[in-house]
């Protein structure tokens, strides 16, 4: 009882927010989602900002909400089956940003984390971070021994925030899993459980480090891809230290091209390193927006920002390779062989049927520019 009752505030709370962006659509998948609506618009006047698509409105509301909520957003952004490709599209572009926490308090967790004053690890600090996300920021700083670096440091009381909102995330679902068949196949307990899994292993800045180790040895002997190091003393749960990236943003196009970067082939580079990361490394960087990418004079890719990575094991592996393969084939035979083998498709469905299946969504697309590609359409199929 006393978690419907706090929940519920803290609902009619989000949605106050939601009205004031004129973003309230999302309520519509919630029981007694209208009843909240009509009490938010009730205390919350529309804002000036009700001229955006809906996409953009419910993005900004995320943005002011708070870090779960934009992760939250993110996720979302992948789900156009849910949502449709427009809102899907504006929530791609959603900012994870929050005003700066001061550098003091960044410079006591870290003389706390790693149990060392701050000048014997640091001899010069940027007291304005560089970054400002929704689970940590990043400061530039220069080691006593000389070393420019880049330390991230984890927002306080951020496992508390993420924890309590995370409880309404699950009371939300777990009352749409009981009320409303039709979404119960979207899985909404499962995708909560997933945004929860992730967010856990990114606010332990540790696993960050040591993912950021493993590509390092992964691209190891790959000149054209650099991975930069991690400074493992100065790196504990809540503080990361990495060595300082230099260039420019991948999506830097005029900068691009007063280096001289030949972007056919800059675009070449970064497609072959994600295929290698997924095919012959099984571990692959599931967050590679420009933003974590980066490009230097000699036109090498350096990749930053390690927090959300995904696994494939061998077999799957193989699996995705013969699915893929055999749709740029058209070989759709051997495409639906490979859910049967995979177990993706029950055994007593008929191979035929799957097979014209698989027909229907590869012919429509293939040699198709991405941009003209439904992802929304492609799912829902």
């Amino acid at each position: 009882m006393i978690r419907f009752v706090r929940n519920s505030f803290r609902l009619l709370a989000m949605a106050r927010t939601l009205a004031r962006y004129d973003a309230l659509f999302p309520l519509a998948l919630v029981p007694g989602g209208k009843l909240v609506a009509f009490l938010a618009r009730l205390t919350a006047p529309f804002s000036r900002r009700s001229d955006l698509p809906p996409g953009k409105r419910l993005a900004r509301a995320l943005e002011e909400l708070g870090p779960a909520f934009i992760k939250l957003g993110q996720t979302l952004a992948t789900r156009s089956d849910l949502i449709g490709d427009d809102v899907a599209a504006d929530l791609s572009s959603l900012q994870d940003r929050l005003p700066p926490f001061s550098a003091k308090i960044a410079k006591r967790i870290i003389t706390e984390q790693l149990d060392e004053p701050f000048d014997v690890l640091f001899a010069e600090f940027d007291e304005q971070p560089v970054a400002a996300a929704s689970i940590a920021q990043v400061h530039f700083a220069t080691t006593t021994d000389g070393r420019e670096v880049a330390v991230k440091v984890l927002r306080p009381d951020i496992k508390v925030r993420f924890a309590r909102d995370m409880d309404l995330f699950y009371w939300v679902a777990e009352i749409v899993e009981l009320t409303q068949p039709r979404l119960r196949r979207l899985k909404p307990i499962e995708t909560v459980k997933a945004l929860e899994d992730s967010v856990h292993l990114e606010m332990d800045l540790r696993f960050e480090a040591a993912a950021a180790s493993e590509f390092c040895d992964n691209f190891e002997d790959d000149p054209s891809y650099y991975i930069p190091q991690i400074d493992w003393e100065r790196t504990a749960e809540h503080v990361m230290t990495m060595e300082r990236v230099k260039g420019v943003r991948i999506d830097n196009v005029e900068a691009l091209d007063r280096m001289g970067i030949d972007r056919s082939d800059l675009l070449a580079k970064a497609a072959g390193a994600f295929f290698q990361q997924v095919f012959r490394d099984g571990f692959f960087h599931a967050d590679m927006h420009p933003g974590n990418l980066f490009v230097d004079e000699n036109g090498r890719v350096s990749l930053v920002d390690f927090g959300i990575m995904g696994r494939v094991d061998k077999q799957t592996r193989l699996y995705l390779a013969e699915m893929l393969l055999g749709f740029l084939t058209r070989d759709y035979h051997r495409v639906a062989e490979v859910h049967f083998e995979a177990g993706y498709v029950p055994r007593n469905q008929s191979l035929e049927h799957f097979q014209q299946a698989c027909r229907s969504i590869g012919e429509p697309i293939l040699g198709k520019e991405l941009a003209d590609i439904s992802v929304g359409r492609l799912l829902g199929q």
